[in-house]
């Protein structure tokens, strides 16, 4: 048995490392070269970013095939780049759009692991015989009796589970995760031990087809009708302002609301029906129950019949919660102080043993339930 689990030589042992361009994934393909495997990098080229900003630090942009390409010849493996813009565009970006528009806050991220990465990448690893698809995301993969679980990574700073709870079973059990039981710190000290060209790069911080993080311009650009004037009521339906469109605000947002008031305002609701902005006080954004859709469980029913631990946004802490799962979606009764949550962003599920927070799946909040507004603003 190798260091991939696998019982093969590792010389005998074909994987398929999916090169960002980054420093994560180009480590994780020079530690599989170095230990013997035979690598193949593969690169996905998902948007057109001609006119993407120089400045924005994002991934799977024209510079960063460069530096995949680059890395590969350094390391001595053989490099592919797979054209994926159709797909990205009709399964990523509409997806985020539509999700805008309905009032939602989406992630698209997870929507790109979910379709072109972990399904159409999965697909074309296999179809090489790869035994393996690697790739560089920090999160733990423990295998027990034959079966592998997901755990949030060692570097809880930069632990990525929450991005991949729509991960299959099946997928789980092909992926490899080499950086889940090390620090960040520890992998660019590698990457210049190795002598990467991409060692000091900076992490993606934008995401990939919205330039310096000015999503309105992507969206103006793909679907104008979108920004529609709109009226801004508080909680007794009163209009107390207007809006050049829901496609601007966010539940939680305090600022750019443009209203003079005694107390700060907050929005509260999103009713893209009506395209109207619903704004009130901060206590109106505690939330104590939200419904799932499109459900991906990784944990056994027993699991679910404890209080379990759940994620309701990346940057967000753990919260005791009680889940009910019904067929392809859930009602969560949050047992912890939450404000601010909103349909569209996803909710991991995770339960502690003596290994660390474990995944076990997770679903797209749908809707959610606020605890001091009215019926008729929630319906």
């Amino acid at each position: 048995m190798n260091s991939l689990g696998i019982n093969k030589p590792k010389k005998e042992t074909k994987v398929v490392v999916a090169m960002s361009g980054g420093v994560d994934s180009s480590v994780v393909a020079a530690l599989m070269k170095d230990e013997g495997y035979d690598v193949t990098g593969i690169t996905l080229k998902l948007y057109d970013d001609t006119k993407s900003s120089k400045e924005g630090r994002q991934c799977c942009a024209g510079q960063d095939i460069l530096d995949a390409k680059r890395v590969s010849e350094n390391i001595n493996i053989n490099h592919k780049i797979l054209f994926y813009q159709k797909k990205f565009k009709s399964e990523v970006i509409d997806s985020f759009i539509d999700s805008y528009a309905a009032g939602e806050t989406p992630i698209p991220c997870v929507q790109c692991n979910q379709t072109v990465k972990f399904r159409d990448l999965f697909k074309y690893a296999k179809d090489l015989k790869a035994d393996a698809l690697i790739t560089g995301h920090y999160v733990s993969r423990v295998q027990f009796n034959g079966s592998a679980n997901m755990y949030r990574a060692k570097d809880l700073n930069r632990d990525q589970s929450y991005f991949l709870f729509s991960t299959t079973q099946e997928q789980l059990d092909y992926l490899r995760f080499p950086l889940g039981e090390i620090d960040k710190s520890e992998t660019r000290a590698i990457a210049k031990k190795l002598k990467l060209n991409v060692a000091s790069k900076p992490d993606s911080q934008d995401i990939c087809f919205v330039p310096n993080g000015d999503y309105a311009s992507v969206i103006r650009k793909f679907r104008p009708e979108s920004f529609k004037p709109g009226k801004i009521v508080d909680l007794e339906g009163k209009q107390i302002g207007s809006h050049d469109g829901i496609i601007n605000y966010t539940i939680g947002q305090r600022k750019g609301i443009k209203i003079a008031s005694n107390i700060p305002l907050y929005v509260v609701n999103i009713d893209a029906d009506s395209n109207t902005i619903i704004v009130g006080s901060k206590d109106c954004l505690e939330v104590k129950e939200i419904k799932l859709r499109d459900l991906n469980v990784l944990g056994s029913k027993k699991e679910f019949e404890e209080v379990i631990n759940i994620k309701v946004r990346s940057t967000g802490r753990l919260l005791k919660a009680k889940v009910n799962i019904i067929e392809n979606s859930a009602d969560i009764k949050i047992l912890d102080k939450e404000t601010g949550i909103s349909p569209g962003q996803a909710c991991v599920f995770y339960s502690k043993d003596k290994v660390g927070d474990k995944v076990l799946g997770g679903g797209w909040i749908h809707k959610t339930l606020n605890k001091n507004l009215s019926t008729k603003l929630t319906s």
